[in-house]
């Protein structure tokens, strides 16, 4: 049977974005305000449309920009935060009903960076700022300055708490913490990132012993600082490794 593109009917495809970062010792993620409809004036990821002539990886990093002024960084430069945000395919979201205009697709992705400033609101949404991920993924919703809370538009709740696991686990056996970080940090700095993406309290003896004892994880500078205060402490950037052996278990809760 010869092939008729007209028995399918066609579908959009998006790209939506869980972009999380640090912000005063708490995981938070990028959400805009959605100016047109539907669910105009709920909260939503950041994302949109794939462009006829785009390939899923330049919509990301096309929405990525657009949203956070952020690029994707390149890996043949290291370290990698002196030239962006590292961002990765998350999963595909295809129910039929997720989206009342028509059948839409997504490709979610996962961006993560540095402590960012805030952002910008481009695109349809007249609005954005960061939240922590567990009002975002509270049960009632997301509601600031006395508005009556909603649920995220869309599956974007689904598409967000996927992202935030996909982070926790992750830096368990991968240096995918040290994109949080600035370029040249403190062993302290990069314990504050572990206990805010996991949300846990951690010892910090131990977790120096633990980072600094695992090969290719980080490599001193050379420097120090007291930024954090105290005494000078020792500068650090993010080794060669990208999986860690032995990995940084989260603790049980």
């Amino acid at each position: 049977m010869p092939y008729d593109p007209s028995a399918y009917p066609p579908f959009a495809v998006t790209v939506d974005l869980v972009v999380l970062t640090v912000r005063r010792h708490s995981l938070c993620a990028l959400a805009v305000r959605r100016g047109e409809s539907p669910f105009q004036g709920r909260w939503a990821l950041p994302g949109g449309f794939v462009r006829p002539d785009e390939d899923l990886t330049q919509a990301a990093a096309r929405e990525l920009s657009e949203e956070t002024g952020l690029r994707v960084h390149d890996p043949d430069v290291v370290p990698a935060q002196d030239n962006g945000a590292h961002l990765e395919q998350l999963a595909t979201y295809g129910d039929p009903k997720r989206d009342p205009r028509m059948r839409v697709v997504s490709v979610a992705h996962l961006a993560l960076a540095p402590d960012l400033p805030a952002p910008k609101a481009g695109g349809d949404a007249n609005s954005a700022r960061w939240a922590p991920v567990e009002e975002l993924l509270r049960q009632d919703g997301y509601g600031r300055d006395g508005e009556q809370a909603a649920p995220l538009a869309f599956d974007h709740a689904q598409i967000l708490a996927d992202g935030v696991e996909r982070a926790r686990s992750k830096i368990e056996y991968s240096s995918l913490a040290t994109a949080f970080c600035p370029t040249e940090f403190t062993v302290g700095e990069l314990r504050r990132v572990y206990e805010a993406v996991w949300g846990v309290a951690l010892d910090p003896r131990n977790f120096h012993r633990k980072v600094t004892g695992t090969p290719g994880f980080l490599v001193p500078t050379g420097g120090t600082t007291t930024r954090q205060g105290g005494r000078p402490a020792q500068l650090f950037r993010a080794g060669g490794a990208t999986l860690l052996n032995p990995p940084m278990l989260r603790p049980e809760v």
